[in-house]
């Protein structure tokens, strides 16, 4: 098999695993690469990360939403901290959201709090007609009250989403009357220079992730 076959095969085998976000329809988006971003094994990579690493990295947009407390948030210009983490997800999600929040809360509780303080994540809502800014200001406060959580319109979210490789389904009617949102359950790790070379899969292990984070921190600072 050629190089260019392998990475092929690779991008969209991380893409279905990727796309474990909350509902049924969610894999008829598994070939949405939009950055084209090629992903190597954390064994392959020589700065000894072990998420899944990106060799062309995605750009965080300079696209501004609302925070929980309604104000306005610059993804780039409001971010302070040497390191950001993004996940889309929604307050209402069944089972993956609430793990990746849980998972991202306590790998942040195995660094040194100096290290802890220099990562902020972000939470933005993929679905902005119930997740309201206290809904989701409610639900983050259950894993980690410092986590920042992100609301706009769908078109917006979409658009950012799609920027940083993420696939969002919107809404799918349940037979109960309500409805659910595919989306992308990676976690992204963006640097001081507003670029993602790494995402975390939702079956990341902690360890793992904990280890990034700090390594993240020390290569930003």
């Amino acid at each position: 098999m050629s190089r260019t076959r392998n990475a092929a095969v690779l991008v969209a085998a991380v893409a279905l695993l990727a796309l474990a976000g909350c509902g049924s329809g969610q894999n008829q988006q598994t070939a949405d690469n939009p950055g084209g971003a090629v992903i190597r094994t954390a064994s392959a990579d020589p700065n000894g990360l072990r998420g899944a690493v990106l060799d062309r990295p995605y750009a965080l947009p300079a696209k501004s939403l609302t925070d929980t407390s309604g104000n306005e948030f610059n993804l780039r210009t409001s971010t302070k901290k040497p390191v950001t983490l993004v996940f889309f997800g929604y307050t209402n999600c069944p089972d993956v959201c609430s793990t990746v929040m849980a998972d991202v809360a306590s790998a942040l509780t195995k660094l040194d709090e100096p290290v802890r303080n220099d990562v902020q994540m972000l939470f933005v809502t993929t679905d902005p007609a119930r997740d309201t800014g206290p809904v989701i200001r409610k639900y983050l406060d259950r894993f980690d009250p410092s986590f920042v959580g992100l609301t706009g319109s769908l078109a917006s979210i979409k658009d950012i989403a799609k920027a940083v490789g993420v696939p969002v389904e919107g809404m799918k009617k349940l037979p109960s009357g309500g409805y659910e949102v595919g989306h992308g359950a990676q976690v992204l790790g963006f640097g001081k220079d507003e670029k993602a070379t790494v995402l975390w899969l939702s079956n990341a292990a902690i360890g793992d992730m904990a280890h990034d984070f700090g390594k993240l921190v020390e290569d930003n600072r």
